[in-house]
């Protein structure tokens, strides 16, 4: 079965994770600089079978999309042109951050390790992917 993958874009870091080969877990997989994302993309699909791509929607207390939504939109787009073939899920992102930032502290992970704003963004792609995985079931 093919992997969803989630992509938390930013526009210095993007995060991402992935599901393991059955869609059951999702699993943080890296950051990367947000210029180095398209070759790491097609490194990666030509890798391993995608079917899906998350991509976080941000979206402001009152539904309305958030001052980052127009960046994140142009990136959606041109995922789309790039990779024609994969399926493109937009998700709510509000509070994954947040969510991020508690799992750390919940984990135990000390001042220093929860000020890695990279791990940051891997942990919210995770959160985006396992949420999605879990409202399929």
């Amino acid at each position: 079965m093919p992997r969803i993958l989630s992509i938390d874009y930013g526009q210095k870091r993007t995060g991402i994770a992935v599901t393991d080969e059955m869609q059951i877990i999702a699993s943080g997989l890296t950051t990367i600089p947000t210029h180095t994302l398209t070759d790491f993309l097609k490194d990666y699909f030509s890798k391993e079978k995608v079917e899906a791509v998350l991509i976080g929607e941000p979206k402001q207390m009152n539904g309305l999309p958030s001052q980052s939504a127009s960046v994140i939109n142009g990136f959606a787009k041109h995922f789309a042109n790039l990779f024609p073939e994969i399926k493109i899920i937009r998700v709510d992102e509000r509070f994954t951050s947040k969510m991020a930032f508690q799992t750390m502290i919940d984990s135990g992970l000390n001042k220093k390790q929860r000020q890695n704003k990279g791990l940051i963004d891997e942990i919210s792609a995770t959160i985006l992917l396992q949420d999605y995985l879990s409202s399929k079931k």
